[in-house]
């Protein structure tokens, strides 16, 4: 992502959705001569009830302020779902110009840390705004060193081959961590960190730039994760996000196994092989690191 690419988001990402859309499941009569793929412009203004030149500008940028009402038509013609309107209106709201702050180092409560450290059963982490990892508790380090301070959460899943070992979904995991990142950045797509994570991500990884493309935004908060470990073997996790009040976009993230099931006995035997050895007290959660440099 370059610096400008915010220049006309809402165009993008109409045409990308339009893209996304089969005219039989949006009830247009397809006469088979279509070179290009979903709906056309003069379908989507026609189902959202607006005039195709309109839409056309709407496109192209050339008209930037679109009433609500017009926004929610089309996100009806596009078959949007609720979080997907709420970032379409998110990007068409006009934007006065701001100094950008500069960003703090984001630091994770003691409270939090200690709270996750006292979890022996529960793996679990805290990510910042753009999955940057800000600590972990000790069973979580066991499952995967990707958990560790200083790593990034959605650079890792593209960029480190290992990752396609620790996850048997690794396709379905990188489908659901694009559309994660860009619910929770949201409008903010200029911001600095997140333009370097996509830049980076869109120079070195192919599967990054297709599923990117797609504008595709999804908070998925709860699902499973198919893992697997080199010491304990074969691991299916619920996995829960969960926003931690008072920060700025600070998320938990925690796994756990169905009680009975034979993951639970892998993650008990994970934890009991990684329990640390100390005289006393409650072990601490992982803190910050330096961020790994890349070759």
């Amino acid at each position: 992502m370059t610096a400008t690419e915010d220049a006309n988001a809402l165009g993008r990402y109409l045409r990308a959705r339009r893209e996304l859309v089969q005219p039989q499941e949006a009830g247009v009569f397809d006469q088979g001569n279509r070179r290009v793929p979903g709906l056309r412009r003069e379908e989507v203004a026609f189902l959202a009830g607006i005039s195709s030149d309109y839409y056309n500008r709407l496109e192209q940028g050339r008209d930037k302020n679109p009433s609500e009402q017009v926004l929610r038509s089309i996100a009806r013609a596009l078959q949007l779902d609720d979080e997907a309107t709420a970032y379409l209106l998110q990007i068409a709201a006009p934007t006065s110009p701001r100094r950008r702050r500069l960003r703090k180092p984001e630091k994770v409560s003691d409270g939090i840390r200690t709270l996750i450290g006292t979890w022996p059963l529960t793996p679990a982490y805290i990510h910042g705004k753009y999955m940057d990892v800000l600590a972990a508790n000790s069973l979580a380090l066991a499952l995967s060193p990707f958990n560790a301070p200083g790593h990034n959460g959605i650079l890792t899943a593209f960029l480190e081959p290992e990752m396609r070992e620790i996850h048997q979904d690794w396709e379905e995991m990188t489908a659901r961590v694009v559309p994660y990142l860009r619910s929770i950045a949201g409008a903010d797509i200029d911001d600095p960190r997140l333009v370097e994570i996509i830049g980076e991500l869109s120079l070195r990884s192919k599967r990054f730039r297709t599923l990117w493309a797609r504008q595709d935004v999804k908070h998925k908060a709860t699902g499973t994760s198919l893992l697997h470990h080199p010491q304990a073997g074969p691991l299916e996790l619920r996995y829960e996000k969960l926003l931690v009040p008072g920060t700025d976009g600070q998320t938990l993230i925690t796994y756990h196994a169905q009680p009975g099931s034979a993951s639970e006995e892998r993650l008990r035997l994970l934890a009991s092989m990684n329990a640390p050895h100390h005289a006393g007290g409650t072990p601490a959660a992982a803190g910050p690191s330096p961020r790994r440099t890349r070759p």
